[in-house]
C-alpha cells in the first residue's frame, strides 16, 4: 500500500515515549533530550523513494516513514554514504516503532 502522507504524529510519539522534547511542526522537527539534539524528518512513500541528502548540520539525523517503505530509504541512503550520526525508524499504524539503521 502506498503511504501518501508520511508518519508525523506517530514519529512524534515515538521521540516522546523514549524522554524527548518536541518543537517545530510538520515533517520535520527537533527532538532533544539532555545533550542530545536530533533532526527528525519523516517520509512518505515517494520521499522515501527519493530522500534527498543528510546535511549533518545537527550532527544527529533520524529519517522516520512506514514500515513498508523503510527497505528502499536504507538502499537510497546507502548509495549516498552520509556522514555523521544518523539512523531509520520505521512506524506502523499503531505506532509500534523499529530502528532499522543507525551509524
Amino acid at each position: 500500500m502506498a503511504r501518501t502522507v508520511p508518519p508525523n504524529d506517530e514519529a512524534r510519539s515515538v521521540f516522546e515515549r523514549l524522554g524527548y522534547a518536541i518543537s517545530g511542526d510538520g515533517p520535520e522537527f527537533i527532538a532533544q533530550r539532555k545533550w542530545r539534539s536530533v533532526r527528525v524528518r519523516t517520509l512518505c512513500a515517494e520521499d522515501a523513494a527519493r530522500p534527498g541528502s543528510l546535511d549533518g548540520e545537527y550532527g544527529l539525523e533520524c529519517l522516520v516513514t512506514w514500515t513498508d517503505c523503510v527497505d528502499e530509504l536504507d538502499e537510497r541512503l546507502s548509495e549516498q554514504s552520509p556522514e555523521g550520526e544518523w539512523a531509520i525508524i520505521g512506524v506502523d499504524d499503531d505506532g509500534n516503532h523499529e530502528v532499522h539503521r543507525a551509524a
